[in-house]
This record gives structure tokens, C-alpha cells and sequence, in this order.
């Protein structure tokens, strides 16, 4: 039989192996052991199992390592349940176990998956008398070690009698494959010290783990242990070294390990565009992949994920539907499970969502990355209906859900504000293990932010032991956005207390935060932050700057960073003719807008929303018709929001049945917000013929907003109708509308003084009130008397909450005068209008005590100075 060994060496195909298969037959050599075992060998290294069981079932009584030989050439092409399903024969008909079947069979366990299988397979080896077999061991270490269960991989390493370099670099391997870098390096180190010599397998954990860990230092000097070995020429370490100075962000190493490379192949051509990929430099990295065609070098998968991603990132729309081509017609990845979530991104990322859905529809057998990556373009292009309508679409398929798609769906439900099915897969969440991971616990903070269920988001972040950057920035953003100002700011301190490194976003969360309270020393402060840290000159922190000093009061420091910035966006040009609309500075609004016209940016919806708004503050009518008109030439469609700022400045002008006539030709339906524009009109002109037409419009709309019923209500009040106001209030009622209390806020010294109605809380209440009596008489002898309708609604009923002495805005203003030096800016915040006697009241305070007061209110900002307001008392 000897004399067939270099035959069967030498069957390097199909044809031959069967003429010597049917040669042993004829000879009556197919019964000896040694020939049917070659045989069986030679079949499955083939890929012919079939044959090569045949040849197993045919020989009489096959012994153990006839069964082996076949095992293991199941597991070697992966037909894992039959290996299996063999090992379980041969325990049945009471083979006699050798140490060679067990690696085989461990690896099949490990593949299945079946941690159950490995621990049963584990008993029969120490039953068999096979745990001290180095081999053997070194096969369960690993088994252990892909299934994350490193204990007893541990286990079975310090129990090892004789440690090879194959077990310890198992040992690495096992540790580094799960995440646990830091300990595979340790492990490393006591190789080392033990005085074994590491094989190139060693170093390429040990070049893993550097990369995992990102430590540059650590890792030229694992370079250098590697050159000092004289392992620097193979080539999977020389490609793993090149990955792992990528990721440690050393490029120029890479760049030369990459440039000396003696034999470059896909794997390092792939690393070094993923390298500048991550360093940024798109075309780099595709020169790189044109110097890869030209060496006729082939690319797989992986090169072409990496060469999409820089097409994605460059937005070359043209380059990537080339790179798609080629992937089809070269037949890489033909399922497309690899590059089609890459072309679906690439397409996204050039605008073309439309494809994307193609693209995903030609995947076969889509997994979950398909899935999740059609999923989140949605999700980014503001398509939420369609992300949840895909998320519904992959659980009918009975395809499970990762972190990812739970993460992306989640924001999906935020978009649109479902918190009904956001709740539904929160519990999801929680019963499938995945409440921990990080991105899911922002989505969920986001999610029930923008739902409203803020109390919600912040238990979940209380829940967080260890709390990313993006974590802390999802909760004072959520406090942020759902009007919780004082929260986020809280928060913001608590952050800056922890040490932690702040970026833009969390900066742009505080400065809107800032900016709703009207906070402006802390508002300074955050700004001489942003210039330590080096902020300072990105042109959407300059933006929301601009915003925050305009909404503080500041104007000329607003105008001062606009004026700064090199870039201007629509944003920044839209967000400072704003802020001069709601100072009511109108001549300052115009001259912006005909700048901006001038410069070549295309005005949007946000910036006539804003020059309207601007003309209605200012009652310029006829600027006001002409900016509304102007929005058809830029291809601009009304919004309601447009419609609003009209109704409002026709109705403030007086133009009262002009401005119904307005509403009642608008191509949508009028909103709450209109009507209520309407009745503001009529309340400040006296037009109570008009009030029952508006008060059944706003009545039929479903508004949970008090301000509109208590404006309807005081309406009446004013007019007399006292049956009128007491049905409107029972309505209110009915409804569970309930009015809003209104409270004042007062900067001082660094800290938020908040008043409310008739407040009796704070310390100086008494020289609060005292000092507003004083006021009150040096004002009446000026001439100040309180408004009559004021003290028509003080004396009906008992409504002393209308009482203007007790108003939040004058306790806030006397509290400021109080504890402040002369000449000081009082900066006030309120949350509703001013009425009209605290506005008449506040000049005679400012004339009186020759301070400037600016206060903000609901709708704008009023400056008072000498006894004049710069609304100049149209509001």
C-alpha cells in the first residue's frame, strides 16, 4: 500500500482520484484501512463528501480513525451537524475515542454556536483521559474563547501542564477576539517573560490588540519588537501593521510600511484606503485604489466597501455608479451582502434615495445589515413613516433586530413623535438584553425627549453607569428642546464638573438653553469657552451665538460676530435679520435682507418668516406686503407661519376686515394661530363685532394652547361681556385647558431669579413690594394712573391675580433696581405678554429711576429707556 501514498499525493482532481479509487477496487486493496482512509481524505479535501462517506460506508468495520479522518473533513468543510451527528454514531456503537477527533469536534461546536454541545464534548474528553493532551487543550481554550466565555478558557490554560507558543497565542487571540486587549498584552508580556519566542500568529493578536487599544506608542513598539525578530517580511503581519498604525492614527507609518512593502496584495492595498479614509483624505485613498488596478492587483468585498465610502464621503455621484458597475460585473460579492449596504450609502449620501430602495430590493437574502442600512438613510433623510414602515417589514419576516436597527427605529418614532411605539420598543428593548448598549439608551433619551416624556429620558440616563459624551449630550439636548432650560443647565454644570471633554454639540445645547432663559452673563461665559477650546470660528457655533446675544438682549455683540464670520450661511444671515425684528429694528432688518440679496444667497421660508415678522413688530404694511409677495420669485410657497406674520400685521394696522378677507382666501386652513393674530387685532382696536366669528373658528380647532382662550376671554372682559367671559372660561374647563401661569425671570449676578404672580416667596418680599409703592406714587405724580380695563377685571369677581402692582415683571424689575448699582441693564424674561399697563408702568420706572429695562416677552423684545419703549407701544 506504500506504493500508492505518492499517487494518492498527486490526485489533484476529480478524474484521477476516481480511476485509482476504481483501480483499489479491481485489486482488492479498497478493504485495507490505510487505502479507504486516503481515500476518504483525498475525496473531502476535493469538496466531495458525498464520495468520501460513500468510501466510509463501505468498509466493514471502520476504526477511530477512519471515523476522525471523516469528522474532520466534515468540519473542514463546514458541515458542522454532520460531523456531529457522527461523533453521536460513533458514541453509540461504542468506538473507542482518540485524542485526534476532539479538536475537530470542538471547532464544530464552536461553530454552531452551541456553547451546550462544547461542555458535553468537554466531559468526554476528561472521561476519555485526554484533558492533559496539548492539543486537545489548546482546542478547548479556543472553543472557549469564541464563545466569550474566557473563565473557562483561562481555566483550562492555567491547567495546562506544558504551555507551547500555540496555546499561549490562543490564549492572546481569545482575549483580544473579546475586546479584552488590555489582558491579551499582559498575557503577552508573560510569554515573554517565560521565555518562549513568539511565532508571527503571536503577533499578529498582539498588532490586534494594539489596534484595538488606538495606543500609538505602544504600538511602534510592538513594531519594533516585530523588525527585531525579523518577522517584519511576512506578509499578513507587514498588512496587520499597516491596519494597526491606521487606527492608532500614525498615517505617515503606515504610509511608509505601505510605500517599502515588498509584496503588496489586497489586504494591504484595502488597509491603506481605509487608512486615509479615516484620516479624511477621499482622494488619497482613491489614488491609492487606481495605483491597486494598475498593479492588477484584484480587490475583494472589503476594497470595495472602502472605495464607496470615499465616493459616499466625496459625494461623486457619477464615480460611485462606476464602482457599483464594476462590483456586478466583475462578480464580487454576488449576494451583495457585504457592498450592498455600502452602495446604499453611497447613494444616500449623493441624494439619490430612490436608489437605495433598488439597490436593497436586488440583495438576496437580505441580513440585518441590509436592513439597518436602508433603515437609517431613512432615518437621515427625515423619512421616518418609511424606517418604521421597514422595521414592521423585517419582524413580519421573522428577522430579529440588532442594536443598530433598534437604535435608528427608535429615532424614526422621535421624528414623528410616537411615543406609543416607542414605548413598545423600550419594553422590547428591556426583555431582549439590549437596555445597556449605548446607542440604544441615547435613541431612548432622544425619543422620549422629543415625545414630551422628559422625566422618562432622564431615568434612563440616571440608569447609565458610565456616561459617554454622546450620552450626556442627548440628555441637555432633550432638556434643551422640550423647554427645560434650567434643567439642561444644570446638567451642563454637572458635566463640567465631571472633567469630561466637551465638543460643539454639547456647546450648542447649552447655548440654546441659554438663550430661552435669556441667561446672558452665562452666556458670555460660554463664550470666552468656546474661544479656549478653539470653537469659536466654527460658523454653526457663531450662529447659534448670534442667536443666543439677540435673544439675550445683545444685540451689538450679535452684530459683532456676524460681522466675523468668514462664511456666512442663509442661517446666520436669517438668525441676525431675526434678532433686529424682534428688537424691533426694522430699517437695521431691510438693510440685512437687500445685503444678503446682494451677496448672492438665496433667501429660504426661516429668513421671510423672519423680515415678516420684522415689518409686523414694526407695523410697516406695505414692507410687509411686498416681502410677502417676493417669496413667489424666489420659488418659495407660503406657510402657515407666513400666513400668520400677514394676518398680524393687517390686523395690528387696523385693517381688520382686510386681514378677515386674508384668511378666508388662503389656499390651506387657517390654524389657531392665526384666528388668534385676528382676535389680537380686534382687541386692540375695539372691534367686538368680529370676536363671535373668530371665537367659533378658534372653538372648533382641538388646542390645548390657554393663551388663545384667554385672550378671548379677557376680550370679552374688556368689552364688558362679562356672560361671554364666564362661558369662555367654562370651556377652558371643560376642556382641561388650563391657563398658564405667568412668571418673570431676572439675571443677577450670575444666577436666575424667577417671580411669579402675586410672589410672596422670596426673602425681600417686603422691600419688593414697598418699592414698587414708592414707584407707584412718584409715577402717579408724573401722571401714571393704572388702565381701566385693568381694574375692571381686578374688581369682577375677585380676579386679583390682574392686579398690576402684583405682575411677575414689575416684582422681577423692583427685585433688579433693589440689588443692583446705578447705571446697571436689567435684563427681564417673560414667559406671556406684556400687558399694557406693566408696559405703561415700565417706562415710568425706567424715566423715574434713569435705567435701561430690556425685557423680553412672548413675542418680542422691548427696550425702555427714559420713559420710552423701542416697540414704540405697538406690540
Amino acid at each position: 500500500m506504500t506504493l500508492y501514498m505518492p499517487i494518492f499525493r498527486s490526485c489533484t482532481n476529480q478524474r484521477t482520484l476516481v480511476q485509482l479509487h476504481a483501480h483499489l477496487l479491481v485489486t482488492g486493496l479498497h478493504r485495507d484501512a490505510l487505502a479507504s482512509t486516503k481515500l476518504i481524505e483525498s475525496y473531502a479535501k476535493l469538496g466531495d463528501t458525498e464520495s468520501a462517506k460513500l468510501v466510509f460506508d463501505a468498509f466493514p468495520r471502520p476504526d477511530a480513525f477512519m471515523w476522525g479522518v471523516l469528522i474532520k473533513n466534515y468540519v473542514r468543510n463546514h458541515f458542522f451537524k454532520e460531523a456531529i451527528l457522527l461523533y453521536h454514531e460513533m458514541l453509540h456503537q461504542n468506538i473507542n475515542m482518540i485524542s485526534f477527533i476532539f479538536p475537530s469536534l470542538l471547532r464544530a461546536c464552536s461553530s454552531l454556536g452551541n456553547a451546550g454541545l462544547g461542555g458535553k464534548v468537554h466531559g468526554r474528553i476528561i472521561k476519555s483521559g485526554f484533558e492533559s493532551d496539548g492539543i486537545v487543550g489548546t482546542a478547548l481554550l479556543s472553543m472557549y474563547g469564541e464563545r466569550g466565555n474566557l473563565d473557562a478558557a483561562r481555566m483550562i490554560f492555567d491547567g495546562m501542564p506544558m504551555r507551547d507558543v500555540v496555546s499561549w497565542s490562543s490564549i492572546i487571540s481569545c482575549y483580544v477576539q473579546c475586546d479584552q486587549a488590555q489582558e491579551g498584552l499582559e498575557m503577552f508580556k508573560r510569554m515573554i517573560s517565560e521565555g518562549l519566542q513568539p511565532d508571527t500568529v503571536t503577533m499578529l493578536s498582539v498588532t490586534q490588540a494594539c489596534t484595538d487599544l488606538g495606543f500609538p506608542i505602544l504600538a511602534r513598539s510592538v513594531h519594533g519588537y516585530v523588525v527585531r525578530r525579523g518577522m517584519e517580511k511576512d506578509e499578513s503581519l507587514e498588512n496587520s501593521l499597516i491596519v494597526m498604525y491606521s487606527k492608532c492614527c500614525d498615517f505617515n507609518s503606515a504610509e511608509i510600511l505601505f510605500e517599502n512593502a515588498a509584496h503588496r496584495n489586497t489586504v494591504s492595498y484595502t488597509a491603506m484606503i481605509s487608512c486615509y479614509n479615516q484620516r479624511a483624505c477621499y482622494l488619497e485613498a482613491l489614488d491609492i485604489y487606481f495605483r491597486m488596478q494598475e498593479s492588477k492587483v484584484e480587490p475583494n468585498s472589503v476594497t470595495m466597501v472602502a472605495v464607496l465610502s470615499s465616493c459616499s464621503r466625496l459625494g461623486w455621484l457619477r464615480e460611485g455608479m462606476s464602482v457599483h458597475g464594476f462590483v456586478i460585473k466583475r462578480g464580487i460579492d454576488p449576494d451583495f451582502h457585504l457592498v450592498g449596504p455600502a452602495v446604499i450609502d453611497m447613494y444616500a449620501s449623493c441624494g439619490k434615495t430612490g436608489y437605495c430602495q433598488k439597490v436593497f430590493d436586488a440583495i438576496q437574502d437580505k441580513d440585518i445589515v441590509s436592513w439597518n442600512a436602508l433603515i437609517a438613510v431613512y432615518v437621515q433623510k427625515g423619512l421616518p413613516k418609511e424606517a418604521l414602515r421597514l422595521f414592521v417589514e423585517l419582524r413580519m419576516q421573522g428577522l430579529f433586530p440588532d442594536s443598530f436597527t433598534l437604535a435608528s427605529s427608535i429615532s424614526a418614532c422621535a421624528g414623528i413623535g410616537c411615543s406609543q411605539l416607542g414605548s413598545q420598543m423600550h419594553g422590547q428593548i428591556v426583555k431582549t438584553g439590549f437596555e445597556s448598549n449605548e446607542y440604544v439608551q441615547n435613541s431612548l433619551i432622544d425619543m422620549f425627549s422629543k415625545c414630551g416624556f422628559v422625566d422618562t429620558a432622564y431615568r434612563i440616563f440616571s440608569r447609565i453607569q458610565w456616561k459617554s459624551i454622546i450620552t450626556w449630550n442627548s440628555m441637555i439636548g432633550g432638556f434643551a428642546q422640550s423647554g427645560f432650560s434650567i434643567e439642561a443647565i444644570g446638567l451642563f454644570d454637572v458635566m463640567l464638573s465631571t472633567g469630561l471633554k466637551m465638543d460643539k454639540v454639547t456647546f450648542l445645547s447649552a447655548i440654546q438653553a441659554f438663550s430661552h432663559l435669556g441667561y446672558l452673563e452665562k452666556g458670555k461665559w460660554i463664550h470666552h469657552k468656546l474661544i479656549v477650546c478653539g470653537l469659536h470660528k466654527d460658523s454653526y457655533v457663531n450662529t447659534a451665538l448670534m442667536d443666543m446675544y439677540s435673544k439675550c438682549g445683545d444685540l451689538q455683540i450679535a452684530r459683532k460676530i456676524f460681522n466675523s464670520m468668514l462664511e456666512r450661511s442663509v442661517v446666520s444671515w436669517s438668525v441676525m435679520i431675526g434678532g433686529y425684528g424682534m428688537h424691533g429694528n426694522i430699517d437695521s432688518a431691510i438693510s440685512l435682507f437687500c445685503q444678503m440679496i446682494g451677496s448672492g444667497i438665496k433667501p429660504n421660508e426661516i429668513t421671510f418668516m423672519n423680515i415678516l415678522s420684522a415689518c409686523s413688530h414694526a407695523g410697516r404694511m406695505e414692507e410687509g406686503k411686498f416681502y410677502f409677495n417676493l417669496m413667489k420669485d424666489f420659488g418659495i410657497v407660503p406657510s402657515l407661519g407666513h400666513f400668520t406674520c400677514m394676518v398680524d400685521l393687517l390686523s395690528r394696522a387696523g385693517d381688520l376686515d382686510r386681514a378677515y378677507r386674508f384668511i378666508r382666501s388662503m389656499p390651506v386652513p387657517a390654524n389657531a394661530s392665526i384666528w388668534g393674530a385676528l382676535l389680537n387685532g380686534c382687541r386692540v382696536h375695539k372691534r367686538m363685532d368680529m370676536i363671535k366669528s373668530i371665537e367659533r373658528n378658534i372653538l372648533s380647532i382641538e388646542t390645548d394652547n390657554s393663551g388663545y382662550y384667554a385672550l378671548l376671554s379677557n376680550v370679552y372682559a374688556e368689552g364688558g361681556k362679562w356672560d361671554d367671559f364666564g362661558k369662555v372660561r367654562s370651556t377652558m374647563k371643560d376642556k382641561g385647558v388650563k391657563k398658564v401661569p405667568g412668571y418673570s425671570m431676572i439675571e443677577m449676578h450670575r444666577r436666575i431669579f424667577i417671580f411669579g404672580v402675586g410672589d410672596t416667596s422670596h426673602p425681600q418680599t417686603k422691600e419688593i413690594y414697598s418699592f414698587l409703592k414708592d414707584l407707584e406714587s412718584l409715577a402717579e405724580e408724573q401722571g401714571y394712573s393704572f388702565g381701566r380695563d385693568t381694574q375692571m377685571l381686578d374688581e369682577h369677581k375677585g380676579l386679583r391675580e390682574n392686579n398690576v402692582k402684583r405682575h411677575s415683571e414689575l416684582l422681577a424689575i423692583a427685585f433688579g433696581l433693589i440689588n443692583s448699582s446705578p447705571g446697571t441693564i436689567l435684563h427681564i424674561s417673560k414667559n406671556l405678554r406684556i400687558c399694557k399697563d406693566c408696559h405703561t408702568f415700565s417706562k415710568f420706572i425706567s424715566k423715574i429711576t434713569g435705567r435701561e429695562i430690556i425685557m423680553r416677552d412672548l413675542n418680542r423684545f422691548h427696550h425702555f429707556m427714559h420713559g420710552s419703549c423701542s416697540c414704540g407701544d405697538y406690540w
